[in-house]
């Protein structure tokens, strides 16, 4: 074996997730995979998600070591740095990529990472791994998208890598390479319904200022329709699933593509269920139509905010008002909609809190979810806030949705926000059912009052 990839998330360890029971397959992990495999490279993989980190130690050292590849994301950092510690201990070469790495490169070179990979890394493994091989750690300043340590102990970073530009040049992920059915099958066992993933395209133009674009850049680049049917229609005929997760950044950026992804559908008779991610400003009747006609049930829209200035600030490049006619386009063509929120980003204050709920309670989407604003290191919010935002665990023991921002509201004014939030929005609902329970009604205006009086008398607190 040349190197084995793996990517840190467990599962099991994941008390949300154990919740939810919605996961899928490291598609990223599995692409590297499939590259290396076509350019002869003996790639395997270690998919943590059902796994326990024990099984993984236990495979580390027992070797023979050879190059370890990790996927690392915000969310995945501490078991990442432990994964590392344990393969170097093991003897292993260890390198580390994904969309953070890039960000924190010193400190994941002094985490255990002998390499960071920044960007994507098909291209960049592909040189890399033959040189650890041949050459091991030495004579690495010719490879592009690294950066590592030299002898002397200063970090090198060599220039960017050029991105791939045919990515339907691109093999299928390398799902063989891991037990895929096991993912189909705890969906249907939870939901009914065994769920696949595929992507379409990679990359999103769009420049929202809390969004990383580490991995891909602002580039989009998009796949023929006829490779993404083929690889649909194989996907139905191997793991027989009931729906599918176009797992895309937006879904609907290109119209043209889609009509003809929609006709290749069509002619091949496919009309499997899915739900995909848009943005309010690429909805039109037209799309939302031929959406419904290929069985897309669910549209996933990130609406952020219901006041336009904090939306202008976010750089969202979309109007609360377009929001509200994208999820009525979809509610008319009979597909539900998703919906997400920000607390807290920068310059929010009561009123803007206030447009939020009103949006939320005029658009009615059938679901939706929040989050408090967290600055992700490399993008402009983070430079924004940067010089206010304190981590509250060492940086190998938390993320960078772990952190305090100095002057912010407090936390506990952000949990009135949520509750005020669903709350009314719970009670706009209820007057709109046929027989309304009173008792509920007036139970539901008690949390209301609460929440706000609570809102108001926690709007001066800030984190010290």
């Amino acid at each position: 074996m040349d190197i084995l990839l793996t990517h840190g998330y467990f599962l099991y360890e994941d008390p949300k997730e154990l919740q939810i029971m919605k996961p899928y397959p490291p598609l990223g992990v599995l692409y590297i995979c499939s590259h290396l495999r076509k350019k002869g490279i003996v790639a395997e993989v270690f998919d943590s998600t059902f796994s326990s980190r024990q099984q993984l130690w236990e495979l580390l050292r027992k070797g023979p070591p050879s190059v370890l590849g990790v996927y690392a994301n915000l969310m995945t950092r501490s078991n990442v740095v432990e994964i590392l510690a344990v393969a170097k201990e093991a003897g292993w070469k260890t390198l580390v990529g994904g969309p953070e790495p890039g960000a924190y490169v010193s400190e994941y070179l002094a985490a255990g990472a002998d390499v960071v990979v920044i960007g994507e890394g098909e291209l960049t493994l592909e040189e890399l791994v033959p040189a650890l091989r041949s050459h091991g750690l030495d004579n690495l300043h010719e490879i592009d998208g690294i950066a590592f340590r030299s002898r002397e102990g200063s970090i090198i970073r060599t220039k960017p890598r050029e991105q791939i530009k045919d990515i339907d040049a691109q093999p299928w992920p390398a799902r063989e390479a891991i037990d895929v059915a096991q993912y189909v099958d705890v969906w249907r066992k939870h939901h009914g319904m065994g769920s696949v993933s595929l992507i379409t395209a990679r990359g999103c133009p769009y420049h929202c200022r809390w969004c990383s674009h580490e991995v891909f850049g602002k580039t989009h680049r998009r796949r023929k329709p006829a490779s993404v049917a083929e690889e649909l229609e194989w996907l139905i005929s191997r793991y027989q699933p009931q729906m599918a997760w176009m797992a895309d950044d937006v879904f609907t950026i290109h119209h043209g593509w889609l009509f003809e992804y929609a006709a290749e559908l069509k002619h091949r008779g496919l009309k499997l269920p899915f739900e995909c991610i848009s943005r309010a400003d690429r909805l039109s009747p037209r799309v939302v139509e031929t959406l419904a006609d290929m069985g897309c049930f669910r549209v996933w829209i990130g609406s952020e905010s219901g006041s336009q200035r904090i939306l202008d600030a976010m750089e969202r490049g979309v109007t609360v008002e377009q929001v509200r006619n994208g999820v009525a386009l979809c509610r008319a063509a009979g597909i539900q909609t998703g919906m997400f929120l920000m607390w807290g980003y920068e310059g929010e204050d009561l009123s803007d809190i206030e447009a939020t709920v009103e949006h939320v309670k005029e658009t009615d989407p059938d679901i939706f979810f929040t989050t408090v604003a967290y600055p992700i290191k490399g993008t402009p919010y983070f430079s924004e806030v940067a010089e206010r935002v304190e981590p509250l665990k060492q940086w190998k023991d938390t993320s960078d949705r772990e952190f305090r921002i100095r002057n912010r509201h407090s936390r506990q004014f952000y949990r009135f926000a949520d509750k005020l939030l669903r709350s009314e929005v719970e009670l706009k609902r209820l007057h709109h059912k046929p027989d309304v329970d009173a008792a509920a009604v007036v139970a539901l205006r008690s949390v209301v009052a609460e929440a706000r009086a609570g809102l108001e008398a926690t709007y001066s607190e800030v984190e010290a």
